[in-house]
């Protein structure tokens, strides 16, 4: 998959780095650590500026959140509350529950999207619940350029750094997202635990 994305970005530069970094929100399993860091050392072999290529990366990465937003809308408390009358006996759900979760995302919804940005996989889905819990667009926006931004300066710049060695990176970015996957991993299993001894 490396040699497809890069010999895209290589063919087609800014554009192709949107596009694929729109895509990988989109599809999660697309690893954006390799588009940016290849598009931070092929600021030092091409015409191509640290600057243009976090513009554009940053420029996908909200186009895809936005995509995935809209996904959210169209699964609103109201939609959730009939998919609780159907088959919450079996998912052990309640309305209350959608409720309380709702009002949680309310108050702290755009500070949520913000560090999630900075979690492997987490940082497009979270696009989702914003869309379902209807937060207001200009902030869910805001917290997203910011937090996509960061992101992507810190990757294109070390991309930049290394030069020829920026597959490095990737592989340190792997490790981390393999530590973040078993952290998540063993937290959804306590929160299930939790939530199924309190349901009995």
């Amino acid at each position: 998959m490396e040699s497809w994305l890069t010999e895209i970005m290589s063919e087609y530069g800014y554009m192709g780095i949107m596009f694929l970094i729109a895509f990988e929100n989109i599809f999660p399993p697309i690893p954006s650590e390799v588009i940016l860091t290849f598009g931070g050392f092929m600021t030092t072999a091409s015409d191509l500026t640290i600057f243009g290529v976090v513009i554009s990366a940053t420029a996908g990465s909200v186009i895809g959140a936005v995509v995935l937003y809209m996904i959210g809308l169209q699964l609103d408390v109201a939609r959730l509350e009939k998919i609780t009358d159907r088959w919450g006996h079996i998912l052990r759900l309640k309305k209350n529950d959608i409720h309380k979760a709702d009002a949680w995302f309310d108050k702290y919804g755009p500070w949520t999207v913000f560090f999630c940005r900075f979690v492997p996989l987490i940082r497009s889905l979270i696009s989702i619940p914003a869309g379902m819990s209807n937060m207001n667009v200009g902030l869910f926006l805001l917290f997203t350029s910011l937090g996509t931004l960061i992101w992507n300066v810190v990757l294109v710049y070390l991309g930049a750094s290394l030069g020829g060695s920026w597959d490095v990176i990737v592989e340190y970015m792997d490790i981390y997202a393999r530590v973040i996957y078993i952290l998540l991993f063993i937290l959804v299993s306590i929160l299930i635990i939790v939530f199924v001894k309190r349901r009995r």
